[in-house]
């Protein structure tokens, strides 16, 4: 009979390794990447952006979503909308014309209004809050002042043809800032006009509605800009909508890049913004609901 008090190898190993096993699910959990963490603070309204997951379907993009506790899966199409609220999900914001067609070309005016109007005519019937839009790109603009002047008048003057039916749907048109400095496919768009911040603010001032505001994408600005906070809370009336990736790279938001995201969400989150952040990574991780859960949890401020 064994003493009561005689430790054996098997109640060691046991020990051993329930200890680990607890050691691995709280390092798991501290990565962001436990299966069962899920987005609980919520002053920020998580949203991730589909094309930088592919080739994971939508439906199994916001399956994962809603589970970690995200609020929308966007840039779909109208077509993927039933998809997301079968799983309690919105779509925060709709495409349109893309970035190379814009509105600082007056050759591209047609174009951009009628995928502007079936844009904003779906996004209203489902509640959907925003459409995206894009200046452009230069092309065959002048150089320097002159091009930019041309480009935000013919943007402001393009844009007029769809913001009555924007304002009526309350729908908003969110102009994306993208980088023109970063020579790789979708991690930078050269030759592209609105480039800054203060672009995007001046036609906006010039247009004079509320239905024409910014999407802030906080990588962009990181490339060309910085100041990133300075600049959030600066332009925080003009903001309808933020897009986040670590940079450089494009990819996760993790200590392998620059921004510090923890940061600029508390940031975001005390200027009161009440819409959504779409995470815009593309992942290289293994597992890549692994990132996405990681960046959730940095954002989840």
């Amino acid at each position: 009979m064994s003493h009561p008090s005689q430790v054996t190898r098997r109640s060691v190993l046991s020990a051993l390794a329930a200890s680990g096993a607890a050691a691995t699910l709280a390092q798991a959990h501290e990565r962001g990447d436990d299966p069962a963490w899920k987005i609980t603070r919520g002053r920020i309204q998580q949203s991730v952006v589909h094309w930088c997951f592919k080739p994971m379907s939508v439906e199994e993009l916001a399956r994962h979503a809603a589970a970690m506790g995200f609020k929308s899966v966007e840039l779909v199409a109208p077509s993927d909308w039933p998809t997301l609220k079968k799983y309690g999900l919105t779509c925060a914001i709709a495409g349109s014309h893309g970035f190379v067609k814009g509105w600082n070309h007056r050759d591209n005016w047609d174009f951009c209004t009628q995928k502007i109007t079936e844009s904003v005519e779906a996004a209203a019937a489902f509640g959907c809050p925003s459409v995206i839009t894009f200046s452009g790109m230069r092309g065959e603009l002048p150089a320097g002042p002159e091009g930019d002047e041309l480009g935000k008048r013919n943007f402001v003057e393009g844009i007029k043809r769809v913001l009555p039916l924007a304002e009526q749907k309350k729908v908003t048109l969110a102009l994306e800032m993208l980088n023109s400095r970063v020579d790789v496919e979708m991690k930078g768009h050269p030759g592209y006009q609105c480039d800054t911040i203060e672009w995007a603010v001046d036609v906006c001032d010039r247009v004079g509605s509320d239905r024409l505001k910014i999407l802030f994408d906080i990588y962009h600005v990181q490339i060309m800009q910085g100041d990133v906070i300075t600049r959030l809370r600066k332009y925080r009336d003009y903001i309808a909508h933020y897009h986040t990736a670590g940079n450089p790279g494009r990819n996760e938001i993790d200590d392998t890049q620059e921004i510090n995201y923890p940061g600029i969400l508390k940031a975001i989150a005390e200027t009161g913004y009440q819409g959504y952040v779409g995470q815009e990574f593309i992942p290289t991780w293994k597992d890549p609901v692994a990132a996405l859960r990681h960046a959730a949890r940095l954002c989840d401020v």
